[in-house]
């Protein structure tokens, strides 16, 4: 019981979380501009990923069993 009780506040304080906005440290500023930019990005769009590094998923799982087409690029080991 001791232990159930003692995972349970463990994952309690694992869901908690800053919900503020972020900010540079105190004495710090956020990085220059980039080259040829004359504003500077906000924390958030720094943090926010790229369509290229989260690319949408394009590809439709199967449905249903179906049979695999020949692969030329599966070989065995030489």
């Amino acid at each position: 019981m001791r232990r159930l009780v003692l995972a349970a506040a463990v994952l309690a304080l694992a869901a908690c979380g800053q919900k503020a906005d972020l900010k540079p440290r105190p004495g710090k500023q956020l990085p220059p501009a980039p080259y040829g930019r004359d504003d500077r990005p906000s924390a958030e769009s720094l943090v926010k990923p790229t369509p290229q590094s989260a690319p949408e998923r394009s590809v439709e799982l199967r449905k249903r069993s179906e049979e695999r087409t020949d692969d030329p690029f599966d070989l065995p080991p030489s």
